[in-house]
């Protein structure tokens, strides 16, 4: 499901995202490391899904605390919480 990365790159901390927004959870992963992606490795983009509205994370893959390499692909579920801004991020 997720990819871990090139062969040469060192490990990292998957952070936990659940519960951020998005936009947030796609920096705490940039900055740990890693990049967020969807189950579909054939769809579009995180960003291209999220683009409008208030979007919050729901669930990750892999679980927090786990160890992956650097640049590896860090899944994300998302849906927009009932009574979000639909305008603002």
């Amino acid at each position: 499901m997720s990819w871990p990365g090139p062969a040469n790159a060192d490990e990292v901390t998957v952070p936990d995202i659940v519960g951020l927004t998005v936009t947030r959870a796609r920096a705490v992963a940039w900055e740990a490391g890693l990049v967020v992606t969807t189950d579909d490795p054939d769809g579009p983009p995180v960003r291209a899904l999220t683009w409008q509205g208030v979007w919050v994370v729901t669930a990750q893959h892999p679980a927090p605390g786990s160890r992956m390499r650097r640049r590896g692909s860090l899944v994300i579920f998302f849906e927009k919480p009932p009574g979000g801004d639909p305008g603002h991020e």
